[in-house]
């Protein structure tokens, strides 16, 4: 197993940032152009968790949980691609997206706390994972 040093760390971590400006608004923006997905987040029946993917808010109809899985799975696939470009995991690259995708929820709107705990969004930035600036 390697170790990686703060600086290689470091380097890491800019280099997942930029692949996340180079495609992470790529799966945003599609969601955002779903007028079932911007119901079901107006709504609060769908949320951002602390993982960089949607959530299911409570019990909610089949439509809504495939369209969650659906749109969980395109995340996947671009997680998967930006980490490989990125030389992170698809977990580190997903965190990494969900700092960003936490911090773009609007007031109103639902998200995860890092209890598991489903919160809706105030004016405060909500609770992010460690590690997000």
């Amino acid at each position: 197993m390697t170790r990686l040093s703060i600086k290689g760390f470091k380097v890491a971590g800019m280099a997942v940032a930029a692949a996340l400006m180079a495609t992470g608004p790529v799966v945003v923006q599609a969601q955002g152009r779903s007028p079932e997905y911007a119901a079901a987040r107006a709504a609060g029946q769908i949320g951002e968790q602390q993982d960089g993917y949607l959530g299911v808010v409570g019990s909610q109809s089949q439509d809504i949980v495939k369209m969650v899985r659906d749109l969980n799975n395109k995340r996947r696939a671009v997680y998967t691609e930006g980490a490989a470009a990125a030389k992170s995991t698809v977990q580190e690259y997903a965190t990494a997206t969900a700092c960003r995708l936490l911090a773009d929820t609007k007031p109103g709107e639902k998200y995860q706390a890092p209890d598991g705990s489903w919160q809706t969004r105030g004016a405060a930035m909500p609770s992010r994972p460690a590690g997000c600036k």
